[in-house]
Parts: C-alpha cells; structure tokens; sequence
C-alpha cells in the first residue's frame, strides 16, 4: 500500500527514499545502481524498496463503501409517481 516509513529489521529510514528510487529507475537506472545510489546497501533495507507493491493507485479506483450504499439503495427505491 504505502512504503513504511523504516526498515522492518534494522530500522533505517527508508519511507523518504521511494520516490527517488522510482525516478532513478525511470532514468534507466537498473534496480541494484539505483539503490546505491540512494545509499542503501544493507539486504534488509533494499529488499524494502524491490519488493514494495504499490497499490494505492489502483485502490483509490474503488468506491467506497459508503458510496456503494447510497448508489445501491437509491437504485432500489421508487420515488412517488414512478412506477
């Protein structure tokens, strides 16, 4: 969902690092060149960033729930005069 903000094992920082790893990647940087160049050369800390799925993009595609509700309710209810 949302890079953590530390590593998981040692604790670094790592949650200010992730939109500069997308940008080097995007700049034909391979995955292992834009992690040293970010600084992070501990496995804990890398594995951090190449393993990150972002799914907040396509989450935010989803209605929420209670928008479902409403849609779904003023579907089913007739005004006075509707048949």
């Amino acid at each position: 969902m949302i890079i953590p903000v530390r590593c998981f094992t040692c604790g670094k920082v790592i949650g200010n690092k992730w939109d500069t790893y997308l940008d080097l990647l995007q700049a034909d940087y391979t995955e292992g060149d834009a992690l040293d160049a970010l600084g992070l050369v501990r496995y804990c800390c890398r594995r951090m960033l190449m393993t990150h799925v972002d799914l907040i993009e396509k989450l935010l595609n989803y209605n929420s729930i209670s928008l479902s509700l409403i849609i779904y309710f003023s579907l089913q209810y007739t005004f006075p005069g509707e048949k």
